[in-house]
């Protein structure tokens, strides 16, 4: 899953993850976080999602990473922020009050650039990526946020009926990636209404990772 792949849905505008509203599991299941007023939330791969303005508005402080342009500028405009810009080594920092997004790829980005997060809020990073990628994506977050607790959200299907993105990420393999590092509880598992896109029996899986 090469870089040019999500330029191209971003600049075709087909952007079927995007929700038109603030995600419910975010909303019904945040507080399993368990967070202090004030505290900063990572949102890996962000998109220009809704939930960013949610949280905003729940008084967290918001830092994502995201790799499109076209993205991160459709965030700040449809918030109606300005926000500053500035180069930030391989990456580009987009700040606005309680807010910074870092454009470009997630693995540029550093513990030192990223500092100190309470929390991971991971709704489409991990199922966005092929399999071959996740193990190192799981591993860097890990480094990145200093194994900080996480709230994931997986969908489970059979990936030989519909291709990724979203990829199936069942059960073993988030064991796989986390168990070492965390406690994992079920939050939630929920069937998707209609289908994943419409063609094949999904379900969405809530977890609670929380350091050991």
């Amino acid at each position: 899953m090469n870089h040019e792949f999500w330029h191209d849905k971003w600049q075709k505008q087909q952007i079927g993850f995007h929700e038109p509203k603030a995600n419910p599991l975010l909303l019904a299941h945040l507080k399993a976080l368990d967070l202090a007023p004030s505290s900063k939330i990572f949102l890996p791969l962000c998109g220009k999602t809704l939930d960013i303005a949610w949280l905003l508005a729940q008084g967290f402080e918001v830092v994502g990473a995201e790799l499109n342009k076209l993205a991160v500028c459709a965030l700040f405009e449809e918030m109606h922020i300005t926000p500053t810009i500035s180069e930030c080594g391989a990456l580009t920092r987009y700040s606005a009050k309680g807010l910074d997004i870092y454009l470009g790829d997630i693995f540029a980005l550093q513990a030192t650039t990223l500092g100190p997060v309470a929390a991971i809020y991971d709704r489409a990073a991990l199922i966005a990526l092929p399999e071959t990628m996740r193990r190192d994506y799981s591993k860097h977050i890990r480094n990145l946020t200093g194994t900080a607790k996480q709230l994931l959200i997986t969908v489970e299907y059979d990936q030989s009926l519909q291709a990724g993105p979203p990829f199936n990420v069942s059960a073993a393999e988030v064991a796989k990636h986390y168990e070492p590092f965390y406690k994992l509880d079920t939050l939630a598992v929920q069937s998707i209404k209609g289908g994943l896109k419409g063609k094949c029996a999904a379900n969405e899986h809530v977890w609670l990772l929380t350091p050991l």
